[in-house]
C-alpha cells in the first residue's frame, strides 16, 4: 500500500514538472510578444485573446490543476487521464488539452461521479458521452510544489463509492478572513446547481454550512463560461446582507478568474437609483431594538416582548405591489394637465387637449416621468416658434419675459412625479388605507418628512420610481444572485425581476436562519409564486460541510425549537471536540479565560458572539483590558479582518470561524421562542472546529437537557 502511494506521488511529480515546463514556455512566448495598442480592430481582437491566454497561464502556473480523472470513452481502447484545473490550458505541441477547465462538460464528470464500477456519462455539446471511470484522484499543489495525492476511487480495488478523505482534509483546515473557492471539493449536489440552466429562478434552501454562497459564486463563473456569448460579467449582480459580508466573499470570484461583477446590498443599490436625495436611517438602532431583550429575572422564561409593528411584512408584500399598481394606474390617468397654456394675451395659445394628445397618444408607450419631460420640451419648442414669428424685437422681448413667467407657473402645477411623494400618501391621515396601522403611519410619516427611509421602504419606493421613469438598459441584468434571501421580501424580488432580462436568478438562503422574519419570507413559495411554474427550480442542500458532527448535532437540537419546517443538517463524517457548555460564576472573567484558552490552541479565527452591540461593546472592553486586540464588529462595519472578533449574533450570519464562544446563553437572553432558537442556531453554526457556550444564573431552555 505504501509503495502504491509513493508510486502515485512520483508519477504525479513527473507530470507536474512537465506541465510546469509547458505552461511556463507558453507564457514566456506570449510575454515576449509586443502588446498591440493600435486602432486596427482585428489586431485589437487578437491582442485581447492573447491577453486572456496570458491571464489563464499565469493563473495556472503556480497551481495547474487539483484533480485527475481517468476516463475511457465508449468505443476507445483505453482510459485517458483528464487533469482538471481552474483554467484550461492547451498543449500546443501535442494538440491535446493539458488542463481542462473545471467548468467544461468533461470536467463535470469529476464532480458528478460518486463511485461504482458501472458506466458513467456527461453531457457535451455533441450529446451524451458514456464510458468508464478508472481513477479519481485529488491533488494539492501550492506554488508548483506537489503537497498531497489522494485517490478517492480506483477501479477494480473493491472500493464501491468515492471516499471523502480529501474533502475531510480540506474541511479540517483553519480559515482566514476571506471566503475561499471550493472548486477542488465541489460535491455532486452542489455541481448540479452550478450547472443548472440559465433562464430560470433557482431557489436554494440550504442548511448552515452547506456551501450556498460559494455554490452561487461558482455558478456565476460557470454561466460566464457556458454562455459566454449571451451573458457578460458587467451585467451580473450579487446582493448580500451587508457590506462586511461583501468584503468577506470578495476573494472568491477573483480566485476563479472572474471580475467586473457588481457586489452590493439592496439598500445601497436602491438608493443609487432613487433621485429623491434620501438617506437610510436608524439601521443600527433598529437592529438593537429588534434583538434586545427585557433583561431581568421577572422576564425569565417568558415569551419575547411584543415585536414592533411588523411593517416589513406588508411593506414588502406582493399585495402591496398590487395595491400600488392600482393607485398608480389612477394617478397616471389623471396626471397630465388639461388647461390651455396662454403665453401672452391675444389669440395665440396652446390648447390643453393638444398637450393631452401628445401625452396620452403620441408618446403613450413611455413612462409618465419621461413623457412629462418630452411634453415640457415640446411646449418650450412651440413657444420658441411663436416668439420667432413675432417680428417686432421689443414685442418679442416683452412676450418672452411674460411667457417665461407664465410657463414657470404653468409647469409648477405639473411637478415631476416623485416616488417619495406618492409613497407618502400611504401614511397621510387623509389618504391612509384602513389596513395601514395608525402608529406605523405616524412613525413612517415623520421619517419621510426628513427624507429618511428604512430598508423595508426601499422596494416600494423603487417600484413606484420604475413606474414613473422606467428602467434604463444598463440596469437590466443577465443574472441576479440574492444571498440570505430568507431576509428579502417578495416585493424586493418583484422589483429585481423587473430588472432581469430573462428571469435568471440564483436565490439562496435558509429559513432556519430567518432571524429577520418580520420583513423576510417564511416559505420559499412566497418567491416561487412570483414566477411562472416553468421558470423556477428548487434545490435543497442538507449536508453541512462547515462544522464537526458534534457541533451540527448540538445545533440541530436547538433549531428543533423554532418550528420551522425544514430538514435538519446532515453532517459530513468529521468528528471533533465535544461542544462545551459552561456555567460561569463571574461572567466577564470567565469569558476572558475561555478566549485565552482558545487563543492558545492556535485557532486562526475566533469569534465571541453576544446578544447585542451594547453587550458586545462591554465584552470587547474587557478583552482589551486583559491584553487582547479584538475587533468589535458592528452594523456599520465595512470589512472583516479575521483574528479575534466580538460581534452581535444578528451580524454573524453568513460567516464562519475556527472557534466560537457564545456568551450569555441564559434563560433571559435566549428564551424558548422561535426567534431566539433561530438566533442561537445561527451563533452555534458559525463554528468550524470548536464551539463553547457560557451562561451565568440559569441556562437557556433551548440548550439540550444534558448540557444545561
Amino acid at each position: 500500500m505504501e509503495s502504491d502511494i509513493q508510486s502515485a506521488y512520483q508519477e504525479e511529480l513527473l507530470r507536474l514538472e512537465e506541465a510546469g515546463r509547458i505552461i511556463n514556455r507558453q507564457l514566456e512566448e506570449l510575454n515576449a510578444m509586443p502588446r498591440y495598442s493600435g486602432n486596427d480592430f482585428t489586431e485589437q481582437v487578437l491582442e485581447g485573446l492573447r491577453e486572456e491566454t496570458r491571464r489563464k497561464l499565469a493563473t495556472a502556473l503556480p497551481e495547474p490543476y487539483f484533480g485527475r480523472l481517468d476516463f475511457q470513452e465508449a468505443g476507445h481502447s483505453g482510459p485517458t487521464p483528464l487533469y482538471i484545473g481552474k483554467a484550461g490550458v492547451e498543449d500546443r505541441i501535442g494538440g491535446n488539452p493539458l488542463v481542462i477547465d473545471w467548468r467544461a462538460p468533461a470536467a463535470s464528470l469529476f464532480y458528478s461521479f460518486t463511485g461504482g464500477d458501472g458506466p458513467a456519462e456527461y453531457d457535451s455539446p455533441d450529446g451524451l458521452v458514456e464510458g468508464l471511470v478508472y481513477l479519481k484522484r485529488n491533488l494539492v499543489i501550492r506554488k508548483q510544489i506537489l503537497q498531497r495525492v489522494t485517490d478517492s476511487y480506483m477501479r477494480g480495488s473493491g472500493q464501491g463509492a468515492v471516499t471523502d478523505e480529501f474533502l475531510l482534509y480540506r474541511l479540517g483546515e483553519n480559515k482566514d478572513n476571506k471566503l475561499r473557492d471550493i472548486v477542488s471539493t465541489i460535491q455532486a449536489e452542489q455541481d448540479k446547481i452550478i450547472r443548472a440552466a440559465k433562464n430560470k429562478a433557482l431557489i436554494i434552501q440550504g442548511v448552515a454550512g452547506s456551501g450556498k454562497t460559494t455554490v452561487a459564486l461558482h455558478r456565476l463563473a460557470f454561466l460566464l463560461y457556458q454562455y459566454r456569448d449571451q451573458v457578460k460579467a458587467e451585467r451580473m449582480i450579487i446582493f448580500a446582507p451587508n457590506r462586511m459580508f461583501l468584503d468577506y466573499i470578495s476573494g472568491v470570484l477573483p480566485e476563479l478568474g472572474v471580475g467586473d461583477i457588481a457586489q452590493t446590498t439592496f439598500a445601497d443599490w436602491a438608493l443609487e437609483r432613487l433621485d429623491d436625495n434620501l438617506k437610510l436611517g436608524g439601521e443600527a438602532q433598529d437592529l438593537e431594538k429588534r434583538f434586545a431583550v427585557a433583561a431581568g429575572p421577572e422576564n425569565a422564561g417568558k415569551p419575547d416582548a411584543q415585536e414592533p409593528v411588523p411593517s416589513g411584512r406588508w411593506k414588502g408584500s406582493a399585495e402591496l405591489a398590487d395595491y400600488l399598481n392600482r393607485e398608480l394606474d389612477v394617478y397616471e390617468k389623471e396626471y397630465c394637465l388639461t388647461q390651455d397654456f396662454i403665453p401672452w394675451e391675444g389669440t395665440r395659445q396652446l390648447p390643453g387637449k393638444t398637450i393631452r394628445h401628445w401625452f396620452d397618444v403620441e408618446i403613450a408607450h413611455e413612462p409618465i416621468g419621461k413623457r412629462r419631460q418630452r411634453v415640457e420640451a415640446r411646449i418650450r419648442r412651440w413657444l420658441e416658434m411663436e416668439l420667432e414669428a413675432t417680428r417686432d424685437p421689443k414685442i418679442r422681448k416683452d412676450r418672452k419675459k411674460l411667457a417665461g413667467t407664465r410657463l414657470k407657473a404653468y409647469l409648477k402645477k405639473w411637478s415631476p412625479p416623485s416616488a417619495l411623494e406618492f409613497y407618502r400618501r400611504l401614511f397621510e391621515p387623509e389618504t391612509r388605507p384602513a389596513w395601514v396601522p395608525e402608529q406605523l403611519a405616524e412613525e413612517t410619516r415623520k421619517r419621510l418628512a426628513k427624507r429618511e427611509v428604512l430598508q423595508e421602504d426601499l422596494a416600494a419606493l423603487l417600484h413606484i420610481h420604475n413606474r414613473f421613469y422606467g428602467i434604463h438598459g444598463n440596469d437590466r441584468f443577465d443574472h441576479i444572485v440574492i444571498d440570505e434571501a430568507q431576509d428579502f421580501s417578495p416585493l424586493q424580488v418583484l422589483v429585481l425581476k423587473a430588472h432581469s432580462k430573462n428571469h435568471s436568478f440564483t436565490i439562496l438562503g435558509d429559513l432556519a436562519q430567518g432571524i429577520h422574519d418580520y420583513k423576510g419570507v417564511r416559505s420559499w413559495e412566497e418567491f416561487a409564486g412570483l414566477f411562472g411554474p416553468e421558470e423556477t427550480e428548487t434545490f435543497q442542500l442538507n449536508r453541512s460541510y462547515r462544522s464537526t458532527m458534534e457541533i451540527i448535532q448540538f445545533a440541530n437540537g436547538i433549531i428543533a425549537h423554532s418550528g420551522v419546517a425544514v430538514s435538519l443538517a446532515v453532517p459530513v463524517f468529521r468528528s471533533g471536540e465535544q461542544v462545551r457548555v459552561e456555567q460561569a460564576a463571574k461572567r466577564l472573567p470567565a469569558l476572558v479565560q475561555a478566549v485565552r484558552q482558545l487563543s492558545e490552541e492556535a485557532h486562526g479565527t475566533i469569534a465571541v458572539i453576544g446578544r447585542t452591540e451594547k453587550e458586545c461593546a462591554a465584552i470587547h472592553k474587557e478583552l482589551v483590558a486583559a491584553g487582547f486586540s479584538p475587533a468589535l464588529l458592528t452594523a456599520s462595519q465595512q470589512s472583516y479582518g479575521g483574528g479575534l472578533s466580538v460581534l452581535p449574533v444578528y451580524l454573524s450570519k453568513g460567516f464562519e470561524f475556527d472557534a466560537v464562544l457564545v456568551a450569555d446563553v441564559d434563560e433571559i437572553r435566549y428564551k424558548d421562542s422561535p426567534r431566539d432558537a433561530k438566533l442561537l442556531y445561527v451563533a452555534c453554526t458559525r463554528a468550524l472546529h470548536d464551539l463553547r457556550l457560557q451562561y451565568t444564573g440559569r441556562p437557556s431552555p433551548l440548550l439540550p437537557a444534558e448540557e444545561a
